[in-house]
């Protein structure tokens, strides 16, 4: 079983990566673990042009790896085998993206639960990404 997880630094998503270790504990095949994260880029492209060629991409990289630490600890003190997918662009996208190309048979993601005006009118990350997937979705809280 390939089980992708998303990640963003957000304890909701160290929740999301200890539902995933204690299910992967159940299976009698250690499953494939990936971690991913991503960070949107919309509101900083147009500091690239002001920044080293790569200093854009090295701060979203150092970011990610902020993001990833946690999970990576929680996932190799249960001794589980992991990977990691570091992204850059429209969150939904890129994880769906990471989903259907990977061939992930299911996805873990921590949800906010935030209900704000901005996901009434835009819908969450994780609401998108149910409305999306075609593989079974686990929104952990």
């Amino acid at each position: 079983m390939k089980i992708l997880i998303a990640v963003d630094g957000s304890s909701s998503a160290l929740r999301a990566v200890k539902y995933a270790t204690a299910l992967a504990k159940q299976l009698t095949a250690t499953p494939h673990i990936t971690l991913v994260t991503v960070h949107d880029d919309t509101g900083l492209r147009h500091l690239a042009k002001h920044l080293p060629k790569d200093g854009l991409e090295d701060y979203f990289r150092e970011l990610s790896e902020r993001d990833l630490k946690p999970a990576r600890k929680l996932l190799d003190k249960a001794d589980l085998p992991h990977d990691m997918v570091i992204k850059i662009g429209n969150v939904v996208k890129e994880i769906m993206n990471t989903a259907d190309t990977g061939k992930f048979d299911m996805l873990v993601l921590g949800s906010k639960g935030r209900s704000g005006l901005s996901d009434l009118v835009l819908g969450s990350v994780a609401q998108r990404v149910c409305a999306m997937a075609k593989q079974p979705v686990v929104l952990v809280k």
